[in-house]
């Protein structure tokens, strides 16, 4: 069964989304985070049920990342994927807080041809639970806040948030 809820957060309302787990906090494992404004993000269809019950462990550790007391996600998360998405965004969750790294450095870390880095951003794009997967980490190898499915403003506003980018940047 399909639940969503809102929450109301410094970037907007973020749409949550999941669906009922035995194993995680709370009983619900995350399958989408949206923002405001987000290409391709998750929609409210018919046959949901509203139930911001489901989830209140994501929207405590929502409120302490952007309280600044939280640096690492402890939610469950079904996203299924590609073998090569899954690999991607495995590796997403892998950047630290308050650090970014490149596309192409990542394309290497994950072993894949230079050649496909399209296909890495591709796949960073697909991911469906922004901030809690943190692809706003991954930024162009000139400094560039290019490739965020929320704008570059939303990304920047992320990573000024960890610290990652400095405040006159």
């Amino acid at each position: 069964m399909t639940h969503y809820a809102t929450y109301d957060s410094p970037l907007g309302e973020l749409l949550l989304v999941g669906e009922v787990s035995a194993t995680a906090v709370g009983g619900t494992a995350l399958t989408a985070l949206s923002l405001p404004g987000q290409k391709g993000g998750a929609t409210v269809q018919d046959g949901w049920t509203h139930d911001p019950a489901a989830f209140t462990e994501v929207i405590r550790q929502l409120r302490a990342y952007f309280d600044g007391e939280l640096t690492h996600f402890t939610l469950e998360i079904s996203t299924p994927g590609t073998e090569f998405r899954t690999r991607v965004w495995k590796a997403l969750e892998a950047i630290p807080y308050a650090t970014t790294t490149s596309y192409g450095k990542l394309t290497a870390e994950i072993g894949a041809a230079p050649g496909a880095v399209r296909a890495l951003g591709s796949a960073i794009g697909a991911n469906p639970v922004l901030i809690v997967r943190p692809c706003h980490r991954v930024i162009g190898a000139d400094g560039s806040l290019s490739g965020y499915a929320a704008g570059p403003e939303c990304k920047e506003r992320l990573l000024r948030l960890e610290r990652a980018l400095p405040r006159t940047a």
